[in-house]
């Protein structure tokens, strides 16, 4: 516990004594030091007032323009505007899962009563939890790891997210990869995976045989028909090595200078993707066979809503769209500017992100409808889900259009803008957490080009392993198991240290801080909130990680008729595990790092550091100051020089 005892310092922050009060970075004690003892050198931290960074108190107390003051901390820096924020996090969240899971699990779950469920999910569960991340990071203008500075014994959370986000970038660009060649190969007439490239297959075709577009896909794309399974990775699939090649340096190139580069780009990334889906509908609509695709996409099955089933996809759904747990929402928060409205962005990006995948919906279905109708087959006989309606069955139906190379494009264009957007989160959250940790690196743009460059190209390298003939089966292996339960512990405790450890009303006073003017109905939403944080979320968390130790010990992974061997599903549990061990690795050398007793090192630990703004003293401290007191929001840290013509007093403990 702290103590100071009352005194007023003057503007040199040299008490009367001459003392000099030590702030400690360790959250620990703070100490009364000699001034010959103090380096004056050194500042601890370092605090922002209103955008500038250690304005001189002295100075102003005297009534003269504020003098800048040397700063060693390096500027974060801030978004160009507040839509670049917006189209970041909503790019960010509406991935292709939107596309090509959602439609799927609707139609599969009861089709528009999955709606039920899935908007239940969405406010118990998905809005809560992002409000949380967006709030931690905004508050805390730190990275995954840094920002636990509020609670150190939960330092693993970030640590976790780190390793949750380095895996889902190592597949995930593998699958823009992919796109890029379906690109390149859309400028092909006729396409390559049509019946008109393929007329004696089409024309042959009996019952199982393979289509074109799987041929294609199998055969050409993948070259798994060579492979014997997991085991037998075989060699490097070269076109394909040149195109995630491709992808890996446009990601450099955009993220070159962090979110000022990246948040000019996704004015285009971001929005492109609406106009395609808008053109597809549209198209779609003219087709014969439409309506019954659409039909088959909403018809309501009230019996579906007594299945667990339902309901856990509603939740995973929900839980996985909006990208929680994985550092890149809370890495972007951490650049907004302290006053933003945290509840408003939450409502509008959650919103926009579930409406979008009931608005794609439309545009899948429509044009599977058209297939189904134009091969006299059922539509569930042509409905997929995952890579297969991607690459396979969507482009299929493409082909069957007048004009088919042109929407093929545009649908490949459209879906490399929702890849690349979710990937700029993902390698934002992992940057973002290593230069608030080594913070040189930020402060030295050819250092902070170097360490992006050399990131790339290792997770480049790493990715060859998915190019390769047997390489989709280790891309469904990491994709099974990188967000699952692991990701689902490390939110769940992230949920929990918030609520419990930092504490659930401190937290609540934190965003009615950022907010500054509270309107009525942003407190009601807190209490809302409140409510989930402790209790709802939590409950629900565990439900979806039940279900999910359930499903694995009961199901075997498979791609396609392959089936995982033992040894291979097990190779993604440590994955997993891996992930979300973090939390009680960081946690043991957090307690271990303290003195006193077993429960004296515990309480410590889940103190803030003194690097972290503990707002319930600052209406105290602000009452504490003279007149002359700089107006201006606290953010993270303070320095010695934030102490100026100010009254500490007796009994405030941090």
């Amino acid at each position: 516990m702290l103590h100071v005892e009352p005194l007023v310092q003057s503007s040199s922050s040299t008490c009367a004594s001459g003392w000099n009060l030590e702030m400690r970075d360790d959250g620990r004690k703070d100490e009364l030091v000699s001034p010959s003892l103090v380096n004056p050198n050194i500042t601890q931290n370092s605090i922002h007032l209103s955008g500038q960074n250690g304005l001189n108190h002295a100075a102003v107390s005297q009534g003269q323009s504020p003098e800048p003051v040397s700063n060693v901390t390096t500027s974060r820096g801030h978004w160009g505007g507040k839509y670049e924020f917006l189209l970041s996090c909503l790019g960010y969240c509406v991935g292709l899962g939107n596309v090509w899971r959602f439609p799927y699990l609707c139609y599969r779950n009861g089709g528009g009563v999955f709606l039920l469920p899935y908007f239940i999910m969405l406010f118990v569960t998905g809005v809560p939890l992002f409000l949380m991340e967006l709030s931690l990071g905004q508050y805390g203008a730190a990275g995954p790891i840094t920002v636990w500075k509020c609670c150190p014994l939960l330092k693993g959370i970030g640590i976790g997210m780190l390793c949750v986000a380095v895996l889902l970038s190592l597949y995930y660009n593998v699958i823009i990869a992919w796109t890029f060649y379906y690109l390149g190969s859309s400028f092909q007439m006729p396409l390559p995976w049509s019946c008109d490239a393929n007329a004696a297959i089409c024309n042959n075709s009996r019952g199982e045989s393979l289509s074109p577009s799987e041929i294609f896909w199998n055969e050409r794309v993948l070259g798994v028909v060579n492979s014997e399974g997991l085991h037998d990775p075989g060699p490097i699939r070269w076109p394909l090595a040149l195109c995630l090649l491709v992808a890996w340096l446009i990601v450099f190139l955009c993220m070159l200078k962090g979110i000022h580069s990246a948040g000019k780009v996704v004015y285009v990334t971001a929005t492109f993707p609406y106009l395609v889906l808008i053109v597809l509908i549209i198209r779609g609509a003219t087709l014969e066979g439409s309506l019954q695709g659409i039909a088959f996409y909403l018809m309501p099955d009230w019996r579906r809503l007594s299945s667990a089933q339902v309901w856990n996809d509603a939740a995973s759904q929900i839980f996985y769209s909006l990208g929680i747990g994985i550092g890149g929402v809370l890495s972007m928060a951490s650049y907004n500017k302290f006053d933003n409205n945290v509840i408003r962005d939450t409502i509008i990006i959650t919103t926009g992100n579930c409406l979008t995948s009931f608005f794609a919906g439309f545009a899948i279905f429509s044009v599977l409808g058209h297939m189904a109708w134009r091969r006299g087959v059922p539509i569930e006989n042509v409905a997929v889900s995952g890579p297969g309606l991607a690459f396979v069955v969507y482009p299929e139906a493409l082909a069957l259009l007048p004009g088919s190379a042109f929407w093929s494009v545009l649908f490949f264009l459209m879906l490399f803008m929702l890849g690349i957007d979710t990937l700029f989160g993902n390698i934002e959250g992992i940057t973002t957490a290593v230069l608030d940790e080594f913070p040189q690196l930020r402060g030295n743009t050819k250092h902070k080009s170097l360490f992006l460059g050399a990131l790339c190209f290792c997770f480049y390298l790493m990715g060859l392993l998915f190019v390769t003939e047997g390489g989709i089966y280790w891309f469904t292996l990491i994709d099974s198991f990188s967000t699952s339960f692991g990701l689902i512990i490390i939110t769940l405790f992230m949920c929990i240290g918030i609520s419990f450890f930092y504490g659930v009303n401190q937290f609540c006073q934190d965003i009615i801080d950022m907010i500054r003017h509270c309107p009525p109905w942003c407190s009601k939403f807190l209490l809302y909130f409140k409510a989930c944080w402790v209790f709802f979320t939590p409950f629900l968390l565990l439900f979806i990680l039940t279900y999910i130790f359930i499903e694995m010990y009961s199901t075997s992974l498979r791609y396609g008729s392959y089936v995982y061997p033992r040894w291979g599903k097990a190779l993604g549990v440590c994955m997993a595990t891996t992930c979300c061990l973090q939390i009680l690795i960081w946690a043991i050398i957090a307690i271990c790092k303290e003195t006193g007793t077993l429960k004296e090192r515990f309480h410590k630990s889940i103190r803030p550091l003194n690097s972290w703004r503990i707002n319930t003293n600052a209406g105290a401290m602000e009452r504490s100051m003279d007149a002359e007191r700089v107006e201006g929001l606290f953010t993270v840290t303070l320095t010695d020089m934030d102490f100026s013509a100010m009254t500490w007093e007796e009994g405030r403990e941090i």
